[in-house]
């Protein structure tokens, strides 16, 4: 009794998954090449027709002709559901590529997901007296008038708070509070957006630099062309709001 074979080593090349649209497609090109196939051997001659009467002979002809036109039109069909499968596969990727694009813009605008970019770092440093809650506020609103698309502010703890439409800020007894969150200065914004237009924003004439100046504060603006928002948003259940179908 002969042993059994052992099977040889495996081949590892590229992985590939089949497909439900790529099965349909094997099947149409299978039919596809079986219909020619059929095709060319109607038409190839036999023996047994040398011995065929006249009339045999043309019924046959025009059997063949028949299913001659009914194999064309068999192609044609095949032909056009490929390429329909084709360009349905190239439409569903391009979908799914643009819903994913989509889906990582509306995650940085709602803040649920990091974010990288040209942009700037922001630090307002208090001096006598605290710096207020509405002033810094002012210069997030001045920021997002500029063109931001993604903030965080940092407090000198290291505690950082995405800031997103939702975010409010206010007076807490050791500094400033955002969302529920104290910061202890000095505060520092990382910003992303067009950095010559928000630099621009922030020192008009009585704009941030001067209210922070007030405070008896400075506001140091740098620009080291990529910065990184790495604070994230943690989503909210809605109780009211719903979508309207």
């Amino acid at each position: 009794m002969s042993e059994p074979r052992t099977p040889g080593p495996r081949r590892f090349g590229t992985p590939w998954r089949l497909t439900p649209a790529g099965v349909t497609i094997a099947v149409l090109l299978g039919l596809l090449a079986f219909a020619l196939v059929v095709q060319v051997r109607s038409n190839t001659g036999d023996a047994q027709l040398e011995g065929a009467r006249q009339d045999d002979l043309v019924r046959i002809l025009s059997d063949l002709t028949n299913r001659e036109q009914r194999l064309n039109a068999d192609i044609a069909s095949l032909q056009a559901t490929l390429n329909q499968l084709g360009a349905g596969t190239e439409g569903y990727e391009a979908a799914l590529a643009e819903a994913e694009r989509s889906a990582a813009q509306l995650g940085i605008l709602a803040g649920t997901v990091p974010a990288k970019g040209e942009g700037l770092i922001i630090t307002i440093r208090p001096a006598g007296q605290p710096i207020r809650a509405g002033t810094v506020l002012e210069a997030v609103e001045e920021l997002r008038g500029a063109g931001a698309e993604a903030m965080q502010i940092t407090g000198g703890s290291g505690t950082a708070v995405r800031i997103v439409a939702s975010s409010y800020f206010a007076d807490g007894p050791a500094g400033l509070v955002v969302d529920g969150r104290a910061l202890s200065s000095p505060y520092t914004i990382t910003v992303i957006g067009p950095a010559a237009t928000m630099k621009t924003a922030l020192t008009i004439p009585g704009g941030v630099n001067d209210a922070v100046a007030r405070d008896g504060g400075t506001v140091t603006v740098d620009e080291p062309g990529t910065v990184r928002v790495t604070a994230v948003h943690e989503i909210e259940e809605l109780e009211y709001a719903r979508p309207v179908e």
